[in-house]
């Protein structure tokens, strides 16, 4: 995903709870499936950001020298403006672009149909 061009909050927002219990009909469970959302943004941005990091690796033991690239430095600044993958998240379960499912509730489902 490119997380660039989301139009996710770069600051704190106050989410109508109704709202978000609404797709689920339980609050609780809407957290739950944000928050896994969440951690899967984070974990693909992490990843993004090392791979690029990546290329500035100096593999040279010599601890007096230290240096500082002008491009490294705009990459994680860059990342650190990103809204947070929390709100990344919640914004896309806001949209109705995270598919879920509970399989506790599909058994109660079959055990019906039966």
């Amino acid at each position: 995903m490119d997380y660039k061009k989301s139009k996710a909050p770069a600051n704190t927002v106050t989410w109508d709870t109704a709202k978000l219990g609404e797709s689920t009909g339980n609050i609780y469970e809407s957290v739950v499936v944000i928050s896994k959302r969440a951690n899967q943004i984070g974990v693909e941005m992490k990843e993004e950001l090392n791979r690029k990091l990546q290329e500035f690796a100096s593999y040279t033991d010599n601890l007096e020298e230290v240096f500082e690239n002008r491009e490294q430095i705009e990459i994680s600044r860059f990342y650190e403006r990103l809204p947070k993958p929390s709100a990344l998240a919640t914004t896309e379960f806001v949209d109705g672009n995270v598919y879920y499912r509970n399989p506790a509730r599909e058994e109660v489902q079959d055990l019906d149909n039966e």
